[in-house]
């Protein structure tokens, strides 16, 4: 099947108030109209949200969030829950970034509450997951991926999947400059495919979108997602200049026939 492709910028603890207005005004001047085959997402810091959410507006690009809490309300100083990302326009929140369980210590377990509260409050997921370089190194990275699988999407079933969205980053890809070769990138989507046809059924993870992220530039986006079981681009630092952005956003919708 022809899954829709997904270009999403992560833009992390980056810009400020005025770079990211201008990002996300120039990002939508060039997506006014919904392509059919591809879907345009920023996710700014929560400051910025506002600001970002005003520049998209009218535009076909969609807003998300870096981070959610695994709580609805109450007293969780300086957590910001998934109803208020919501309440401010975000259609969608990343959840399990390698930074998030890595740097921030963020089990499966937790990831998963996270995912059941954002699903809850309407947010679409983009669910990470991937190895560390010592992990493929030691040929463990199916069996990283299937643990993060299983633990961060415990307890969701397979109506819910309809809004998740899997992200495969493996992690020594992230901001080194180094990028999975388009058979890694292949492999390590084919496995995530089979582990949802497994997990669920044939028919949720034909229709699950599953994207790439690790140092996606112009250059390679085509190529990582000309392959068959990649379904977009999660973009880190590329995604910080519409210069760099653009072009990978073009990349898709040349691969869906625009």
């Amino acid at each position: 099947m022809t899954r829709q492709l997904m270009v999403a910028g992560n833009w992390k603890m980056n810009l400020d108030r005025n770079a990211g207005r201008a990002l996300c005004a120039g990002l939508a001047s060039q997506c006014r109209a919904a392509h059919p085959g591809v879907q345009v997402v920023v996710c700014p810091p929560f400051p910025y949200l506002g600001v970002a959410g005003e520049a998209l507006a009218g535009s076909a690009v969609e807003l998300g969030a870096q981070n959610s809490s695994n709580e609805v309300s109450g007293a969780f100083t300086g957590e910001v829950s998934a109803g208020m990302l919501a309440d401010v326009g975000c259609q969608w929140v990343i959840l399990g970034h390698s930074e998030r369980r890595t740097i921030f210590g963020e089990t499966d377990e937790l990831i998963s509450r996270k995912v059941d509260k954002a699903l809850a409050a309407g947010l679409g997921v983009l669910l990470c997951v991937g190895e560390l370089l010592a992990e493929r190194q030691s040929n463990q990275t199916e069996a990283v991926l299937d643990r993060q699988m299983a633990g961060s999407l415990a307890g969701i079933d397979a109506s819910r999947l309809n809004k998740v969205v899997i992200a495969y980053e493996p992690v020594w890809a992230i901001g080194t400059g180094l990028t999975a070769s388009t058979e890694q990138a292949q492999s390590a989507h084919k496995h995530l495919r089979e582990w949802l046809a497994a997990r669920y059924n044939r028919t949720v993870a034909d229709a699950t979108r599953i994207l790439y992220g690790g140092s996606v530039k112009p250059q390679n986006a085509r190529a990582l997602m000309e392959q068959p079981d990649v379904d977009g681009a999660l973009v880190g630092g590329a995604c910080l200049k519409l210069d760099d952005f653009l072009p990978i956003v073009e990349a898709a919708r040349g691969l869906r026939g625009a």
